[in-house]
């Protein structure tokens, strides 16, 4: 069977992670994880966000480009926590809008990232994680990692925006399959019955329902 790129799309705390390592187990895919919590800037960042941003997304898009890389030259279907163009098409922008990132800065970085874009084919399935707000929230709180607590609720909403209007284009272009999946309404992390609704569509995505 010929190897493919899954990848795992969703706002800070939609459970990408969580979806990403339970898909790989199923299917024996190999995951590839965000590693954020090793991002030099991270911590930097959530204390002052207009100070480190740019620094961020440049460490954020260089890390996704090489990830990527590794991906393509891999033999194995791998799927992914995360994908590239959530860094320039939400976070970067999203930091602009909100003053947090210099007008020079975003152009700067927006320029380097239309350049990376050339570089990288869409992945063969892209599943987007669709969740509200307070969903978010309940699932960072549950995490609990220091640097999110500061996480601001206007913070998470302009991102749940950017995303929406993000994943409306790019089905739009028809460049991939897409699967969104309402976090709301499936508890896949602790519901078995939840997780096999989605291994069902993945299944018929990609395998004709034949697996």
């Amino acid at each position: 069977m010929q190897s493919m790129h899954i990848a795992v799309a969703g706002n800070i705390g939609s459970g990408k992670t969580t979806l990403t390592r339970l898909l790989a187990k199923h299917y024996k895919w190999k995951p590839h994880f965000e590693d954020a919590d090793e991002n030099p800037y991270l911590n930097d960042f959530y204390e002052d966000m207009q100070r480190w941003s740019f620094n961020l997304q440049v460490s954020f898009l260089h890390a996704r480009l090489a990830q990527i890389q590794q991906i393509r030259k891999n033999n194995k279907t791998v799927i992914q926590d995360r994908t590239i163009y959530e860094d320039g098409y939400i976070f970067a922008p999203n930091l602009h809008s909100m003053g947090l990132m210099t007008t020079r800065d975003y152009e700067n970085y927006l320029a380097l990232f239309n350049v990376v874009l050339e570089l990288v084919q869409p992945p063969d399935l892209l599943i987007y994680l669709r969740a509200t707000v307070p969903a978010l929230v309940n699932q960072i709180q549950k995490r609990g990692r220091p640097y999110e607590e500061s996480i601001r609720l206007d913070y998470l909403k302009r991102l749940n925006e950017r995303y929406e209007a993000w994943i409306d284009d790019f089905e739009s272009q028809k460049k991939t399959k897409i699967l969104v999946i309402d976090v709301d309404e499936n508890n896949f992390s602790e519901n078995a019955d939840d997780l096999g609704k989605i291994i069902n569509i993945i299944d018929r995505e990609l395998f004709g329902g034949l697996f």
